[in-house]
């Protein structure tokens, strides 16, 4: 066989690789039926991420997923539990409340973690040439604390309250991001609270066509909510640079997590993060905290417990 025959023989066999990795064999635990990923609204990294992992994984198990648009991590969870939804994305602090039957949460869901997948920044936005330099200035105002079935709204509760502003005292239209985006450029509320990755695809988008700024949120606040909620948060600073600020801005960060339900069967699980950490990089090139997911940090999900499933595929990764 010549050296060139050789050479042609090899790309064929790996392309044949190629395409059985990429066909790789699922558990007998699938079926035909459309499968959902609760993704959070359209305009949030949970969304972005939830579409580029819903195509990996019908592509890599011959599935049919979809990531489906939700108000966020409140009522991603209640998805999940009812199994409406296999997957979904949740803040940490939310996802605590929900195992334990807290906050927005009547009693405790059957949820279990997947996956610590990247941190999450708090980010109280107003208009770049408003007078509103504080959270303590948000008294009075009208800011979009988040949808009633979000995250945000739980962290915007808690903001204001370890800083000292009654929320009785901020007129709350209770909006997602899409409708705080357009509200506050049609100039109908002063700003808005929003929780996601760095750059949020939405607000990047609002800051090329409006000056925004972010408030700061102080390390005194972060303490407070920490003694009294899960210690799930940590400071943090939103880079200069990011929607066009010039300096950094103090915040404070939360892990998201993506959660299954308790029911979900192990193999399920164990197929989903070998699908998730194959295309991680692929996804990433979409979504640039994808690549923030890694395998060491991955299985720090307390107080919400890893599924079992998953607590089998990182220990087959150790080896």
């Amino acid at each position: 066989m010549t050296r060139l025959r050789r050479a042609a023989a090899a790309a064929v066999v790996l392309l044949l690789l190629g395409v059985l990795a990429a066909c790789a064999p699922r558990s007998s635990e699938w079926t035909d039926k459309e499968y959902a990923i609760a993704s959070g609204g359209s305009t949030g990294v949970y969304y972005a991420f939830g579409d580029r992992l819903a195509d990996e994984l019908s592509q890599s198990l011959d599935i049919t997923m979809a990531a489906h648009e939700t108000a966020g991590s409140v009522d991603n969870l209640l998805r999940v539990d009812s199994g409406e939804a296999v997957l979904g994305f949740a803040q940490g602090d939310a996802a605590a409340d929900a195992v334990s039957g807290a906050g927005a949460f009547e009693e405790p869901l059957a949820i279990q973690a997947l996956a610590r997948l990247y941190d999450e920044y708090v980010q109280v936005i107003v208009r770049g040439d408003s007078e509103i330099t504080g959270i303590e200035d948000l008294a009075g105002k009208t800011i979009s604390l988040g949808a009633a079935t979000s995250g945000v709204n739980v962290i915007a509760a808690r903001v204001l309250n370890a800083a000292g502003v009654d929320i009785a005292d901020v007129q709350n239209p209770r909006l997602d991001l899409n409708d705080s985006m357009a509200a506050m450029e049609r100039g109908e509320i002063d700003g808005f609270f929003w929780v996601g990755g760095l750059p949020t695809p939405g607000v990047a988008e609002l800051s090329q066509t409006s000056s925004v700024r972010l408030l700061p949120i102080e390390q005194e606040w972060i303490t407070a909510v920490n003694a009294d909620f899960s210690h799930a948060y940590r400071s943090a600073d939103v880079p200069a640079g990011t929607y066009g600020i010039e300096a950094s801005a103090s915040t404070m960060a939360v892990p998201n997590y993506l959660v299954t339900a308790s029911s979900t069967p192990d193999s399920v699980v164990r197929d989903i993060l070998a699908g998730l950490f194959e295309a991680r990089l692929r996804i990433a090139a979409d979504v640039p905290t994808a690549a923030l997911l890694d395998r060491r940090s991955a299985i720090f999900t307390g107080p919400v417990p890893l599924h079992p499933g998953a607590t089998d595929f990182y220990r087959d990764l150790r080896g």
